[in-house]
C-alpha cells in the first residue's frame, strides 16, 4: 500500500527538528482548530511543538520561505477566536516549552518559557513564599496571558499582565530574536516595546522567554461575600469602597442568575441575589480594620449577610466557584457554546453600564449572567448560544454590540481583558479612530507579509 509523501515544508521541518515535533494527522490538527469561544473552528495544515527558541526561529524561517501562516498556541483558552487558523498554515504549540528558567526571590522576578501555566508557576513560587498575581480563572499559559494582556480577579490591587512584564524574548517575522525590555524596575530608554508586544495577540512575533514580576504571599488573607437587593446597589458600593482607599485585593460581581448557575454546578447554597465576592490581603493588625470599614460602607448601599470565610478551605471554595463560573454555564446546556461579552468602563460609569447591560438583556428577552472584575470597571455578560442557530446568533451579537457601543460612549473599551481576536475587530476603528492607522503601520513594519496570526487584532489586508 502506498503512503502519501509529506509536503516539502513538512519534510524540512522534520529534518531540522525531531520527527515527533511535527504533526499533520487529522487528530492533532483538529485539537488545534478552535479555542473556548463560539467562533467557527478551522484546521491548520501542520502542528509543530518547538522545544527551544532556536526551534521557533527555524519554524518562522521555513514558514516565511514557504509562505505559510503562523498561529502561536498555548492552551486554547481564549474567548475571541485568537488561535483559530482560518488561513490554514502552521500552529506552533508551546506546551513543550514549559520550563521555569529562573526564580530571583531578591528582585521578585521570574523567567519562564511561554508554555508554563499559571498553576504550574504558582506551585513553584510557593516554595519561595511568592506568588504570581494575574488570575484570569482558566489555567492559561503565561505566553497566552501576555498575548491577550490578561487581567482577572486580582487586578484591582496588583494590576494586569502588562504591569507585570519586565522583558520578553521574541522571534520576529524575519527570524531575528530580540529582547523588549530588561530586569530594571523602570527605564526611560527608547520606545516601550514591552507594552507594544504585550496584548499583540500573536500578530507581531512569538514569545520564547518571559520575565515577570511576582509578589510575596500576604501574611493574612481574608475572603467573604455580601448580598445586595440590586446590581446597581452592588456596583455603586464598589465605587465607594475604591474611593475610600481601602486596599482591597479582589472584588467580583456575580448577579442572581449566575449565582443560580454556581449553586447548580457546585452543589452550593448561596443566596440568589446580586453578590460581591471580596478578598483582602495584608497583615493581621490592619486587615480586620479594612474589612470592618468596607462592611460599614457597603451597608450604606443596603448590603446584607456580610459573610466572612471561616477557613482557608471555605475561601478556596468561594474562588473555585467564581473561577469555574464559565463551566457552570456551559455544563448547564452542553449543546450550546458560551459567548462572553467583555467591556471595561471608567469606574464612575460602571453602575450605569452594568444596569444598562441587565436592562437590555431583559428588553431583548436574553438570558444573560452579569459578572465582572468590577474593581477595575471590567464586566461581562455570559450568554449561551447555539452556534448553528442563525437567529439566535444574530440576537446575541446585537446584544453584544449594544453593550460595546454603550461602553465606548462612556469613554471605555470594547475589551478589558479577552482581547480582539476576530470577535471584536469591527469595533477597533470606532474606539481608536486614526490611531488605528498607526497600529496597522506598526504591523506592516514588523510583519510585512502578514505571517503571524493573520486577520486577527490589528490586521493588514
Amino acid at each position: 500500500m502506498s503512503t502519501v509523501k509529506p509536503s516539502p515544508i513538512v519534510q524540512e521541518l522534520r529534518s531540522k527538528l525531531n520527527h515527533d515535533q511535527v504533526y499533520v494527522s487529522e487528530s492533532q490538527r483538529s485539537l488545534h482548530s478552535s479555542d473556548e469561544s463560539y467562533h467557527q473552528s478551522a484546521m491548520p495544515d501542520i502542528v509543530v511543538y518547538p522545544s527551544s527558541t532556536e526551534d521557533v526561529a527555524t519554524i518562522v524561517h521555513l514558514a516565511a520561505a514557504y509562505n505559510e501562516k503562523i498561529y502561536p498556541y498555548g492552551l486554547g483558552t481564549s474567548l475571541e477566536g485568537h488561535v483559530i487558523p482560518y488561513e490554514k498554515g502552521i500552529v506552533i504549540d508551546f506546551s513543550l516549552m514549559n520550563g521555569v528558567l529562573a526564580i530571583d526571590e531578591k528582585d521578585l522576578l521570574v523567567t519562564v518559557q511561554p508554555g508554563v501555566t499559571r498553576d504550574q508557576l504558582n506551585k513553584e513560587l510557593k516554595k519561595y513564599g511568592l506568588f504570581f498575581s494575574v488570575d484570569p480563572g482558566a489555567n492559561a499559559t503565561i505566553g497566552g496571558m501576555v498575548a491577550t494582556n490578561a487581567s482577572g480577579t486580582n487586578s484591582v490591587k496588583y494590576g494586569v499582565m502588562r504591569d507585570q512584564v519586565r522583558d520578553l524574548e521574541i522571534v520576529l517575522a524575519n527570524g531575528t530574536i530580540i529582547h523588549s525590555g530588561n530586569r530594571a524596575a523602570k527605564s526611560s530608554s527608547g520606545y516601550d516595546l514591552n507594552n507594544l508586544f504585550v496584548g499583540a495577540e500573536g500578530t507581531l512575533g512569538c514569545y520564547t522567554e518571559i520575565t515577570i514580576k511576582v509578589y510575596g504571599i500576604p501574611e493574612k488573607i481574608i475572603a467573604g461575600r455580601v448580598q445586595f437587593p440590586s446590581i446597581h446597589d452592588a456596583v455603586s458600593s464598589v465605587s465607594a469602597v475604591l474611593q475610600s482607599g481601602i486596599p482591597i485585593a479582589r472584588i467580583e460581581l456575580i448577579d442572581a442568575y449566575s449565582m443560580e448557575k454556581i449553586n447548580q454546578h457546585n452543589d452550593t447554597g448561596y443566596p440568589l441575589k446580586p453578590t460581591l465576592f471580596l478578598e483582602f490581603h495584608g497583615n493581621a493588625s490592619s486587615i480586620h480594620h479594612d474589612l470592618s470599614f468596607c462592611e460599614s460602607i457597603m451597608q450604606d448601599y443596603h448590603a446584607s449577610q456580610f459573610h466572612v470565610a471561616q477557613s482557608n478551605a471555605e475561601r478556596q471554595e468561594l474562588w473555585h466557584a467564581r473561577h469555574n463560573l464559565a463551566y457552570a454555564f456551559t455544563h448547564s446546556e452542553p449543546k450550546k457554546k458560551l459567548m462572553v461579552t467583555d467591556v471595561c468602563v471608567p469606574i464612575s460609569a460602571l453602575a450605569e453600564a452594568v444596569s444598562h447591560a441587565r436592562d437590555t438583556a431583559l428588553e431583548q428577552r436574553i438570558e444573560a449572567g452579569i459578572v465582572g472584575h468590577v474593581g477595575d470597571g471590567n464586566f461581562h455578560a455570559l450568554l449561551l448560544v447555539d452556534p448553528l442557530d442563525k437567529e439566535e446568533l444574530e440576537n446575541v451579537a446585537s446584544y453584544n454590540e449594544t453593550i460595546v457601543r454603550f461602553a465606548l460612549a462612556k469613554g471605555g473599551t470594547c475589551t478589558g481583558e479577552h482581547g480582539i481576536g476576530i470577535g471584536k475587530v469591527k469595533y477597533l476603528e470606532k474606539e481608536h479612530g486614526d490611531a488605528l492607522h498607526v497600529m496597522k503601520a506598526i504591523k506592516r513594519a514588523l510583519d510585512p507579509t502578514n505571517l503571524f496570526n493573520p486577520n486577527k487584532n490589528i490586521f493588514i489586508s
